[in-house]
């Protein structure tokens, strides 16, 4: 046991302000796991709030558990030390319980690391009496949790503030009844909302597909995803305060879930897609809450500016001398107040997410944003006093098209045309992301172009836009996006490729270990799914019609051939319409 790591963790547990330590052995134990560093998970507020939720209970210790920084890694290796936990210190595999919260799936890599490292045995079926009951909650866990079936004992699909109770009420009763480890997972697969991947089994075909996913006797044929109706019956805000995060010391709080939009490429708008708000009344209590530890709030939720309140919780929060910032806004909902707060809280960058360059591209995702909308909001940011811009986008959306990717090329020469003509000098910020089709989306059943052909799309944007003054371009690996698509959509196969990839030495060796467990890219990634395939998330259920997707598919394919441009758009500069435009008295920006 290595005294310099224990020493670590507890200088990491002085810094902080609100964990909740209890006495080792005077509650039951519960690790709960974010599978990246300190920094990325203790920006996650649905870590804080399940944290939280344990804790309150009379019967149960939560204690947090990260990925070690290489240093630390080395120590552990070095002195064959097994992970600990922050709160006191104790060797992973001491606990009975262990949770992990996965929101992205190159964390899976970290998983098995963790387990190993925690000395926990990596497979489910390896695991005895005296071993831990690992479960995995999160996004990842909802959507398609299949590649790590083979690694995990249990499943939260949804959300997860109800849920864990459901699972630590039933836990206890049945070790108090001295039931087996099979006998505990049986009595946790009739919760709704927990799957238990020992008791499903998929039956393939010979082309690779899925045939069916076979039920043991005993056990719902279906999983059905938890939710919370009432936001109000739960707090969603920080717990603990540290500087080490994304946010510093920000405090966050949750002011609306789920979301109505519908974006044809988003899992949480059909998965989570009824938008729930919390109340004016329970926010301004959380907000005074906030005040009383710091002085600056973080709001939190899909689409901030979509909450019917916004401009009340603005104008509290300068009212009680406090600062601001929003997790994601919507260019359509975006309103004067809220921009204020936001130049008020010495805000220099706004955020919008266009998605796409052409209105037609827009349409096929579903993401009711027009150009006007975009430009609406750059007026309203420069005007407030706040510089610089910053609009995500995305490339190879499906049914994109050449004229698609020089519409980003324009929209960005236009928007910072708009910029200097407000008279601002501030600079433009492109974010662009590969698209990867996601499960439960309209997008499911669509493949993506080869690496070679991402590449030169963003290639000829980073060109054409280089010598642009103060234009920014940032892009994300397309090989790493590639990769997550592999595990976003894959099976259940896939453990044995994580599995060697991890012997292997990691994410890096991935590919070498799909090829040496007799997987192929191609079939996860570059090949159409027929309209009747299986998927290996057939067994979950989000609480919609899975026809619905499928049509919603089929709108965005009418939409294939309909022209980049938006009808009536006069603002790109390209347009027949200009002069048209001029003698209308419409506002027009050239391009450059």
């Amino acid at each position: 046991m290595s005294w310099l790591l224990k020493e670590e963790l507890q200088e990491i547990l002085r810094k902080e302000e609100g964990a909740i330590v209890f006495p080792p052995g005077s509650r039951n134990g519960f690790a709960l796991i974010y599978p990246n560093s300190y920094y990325v998970g203790m920006s996650n507020l649905g870590f804080h709030i399940i944290y939280k939720s344990i804790n309150n209970r009379q019967d149960t210790a939560c204690e947090r558990l990260f990925l070690p920084d290489k240093k630390s890694e080395h120590e552990y290796s070095r002195t064959n030390t097994p992970l600990m936990t922050i709160e006191t210190q104790r060797p992973l595999y001491e606990f009975p319980l262990i949770g992990f919260a996965v929101t992205f799936e190159m964390d899976y890599f970290n998983i098995l690391k963790i387990l190993t490292m925690g000395k926990v045995p990596l497979l489910a079926r390896d695991r005895t009496e005296r071993d831990p009951f690992v479960m995995i909650g999160g996004p990842c866990a909802t959507f398609n949790p299949e590649p790590l079936a083979e690694f995990v004992d249990l499943c939260i699909i949804g959300e997860g503030e109800e849920v864990i109770h459901n699972i630590l009420d039933t836990y206890y009763l049945a070790k108090n009844q001295g039931l087996s480890r099979r006998e505990i997972l049986l009595a946790l697969a009739q919760i709704k909302g927990v799957y238990v991947p020992l008791f499903y089994e998929p039956q393939y075909n010979e082309n690779g597909t899925i045939a069916s996913i076979k039920a043991a006797p005993g056990v719902p044929t279906t999983i059905y995803r938890r939710w919370v109706e009432k936001l109000d019956d739960f707090k969603a805000q920080t717990v603990i305060l540290t500087s080490n995060t994304e946010f510093g010391n920000m405090f966050l709080i949750e002011i609306a879930r789920g979301c109505g939009r519908h974006c044809r490429f988003c899992m949480a708008g059909y998965c989570f897609r009824r938008p729930r708000i919390r109340s004016l009344a329970n926010i301004k209590r959380a907000l005074y809450e906030a005040k009383t530890v710091h002085t600056k709030v973080g709001l939190m939720g899909a689409a901030i500016s979509d909450h019917p309140d916004i401009d009340a919780i603005c104008e509290t929060v300068l009212a009680e001398h406090m600062t601001m910032s929003v997790a994601s806004l919507r260019a359509d909902s975006l309103t004067p107040r809220l921009v204020h707060a936001l130049a008020a809280s010495n805000h220099k960058t706004v955020t919008l997410a266009p998605e796409a360059g052409s209105a037609r591209m827009r349409r096929v995702i579903n993401k009711g944003i027009t150009d006007e909308h975009v430009y609406e909001g750059v007026r309203m940011a420069i005007q407030a006093g706040i510089p610089h811009i910053r609009l995500y986008i995305m490339i190879d959306l499906p049914f994109e098209e050449d004229e698609d990717i020089e519409q980003i090329v324009t929209m960005a020469n236009t928007v910072k045309t708009y910029m200097q003509e407000l008279g601002s000098k501030g600079k433009l910020t492109l974010s662009i992301n590969p698209f990867i089709p996601k499960p439960f989306t309209p997008f499911q059943w669509l493949p993506v172009s080869s690496l070679s052909v991402v590449e030169n799309k963003l290639k000829y944007i980073q060109a054409a836009l280089k010598k642009k003054k103060n234009i920014e371009v940032l892009i994300e690996s397309p090989k790493e996006g590639h990769l997550q698509g592999i595990l976003a959509r894959g099976d259940r196969r896939l453990g044995k490729s994580l599995l060697k990839a991890h012997e292997l030495g990691g994410y890096r060796h991935f590919k070498r270990a799909m090829r040496e467990t007799g997987l192929t890219e191609d079939f996860y990634l570059y090949r159409q799914r027929h309209k009747d395939e299986v998927f290996p998330w057939h067994h979950l259920h989000m609480g919609f019609d899975p026809e619905y997707l499928w049509n919603e598919l089929q709108r965005a394919k009418a939409e294939k051939g309909t022209s980049p441009c938006q009808a009536g758009c006069v603002r790109c500069g390209v347009c027949k319409r200009k002069e048209e435009a001029k003698l209308n008295g419409d506002i027009l920006v050239t391009s450059p």
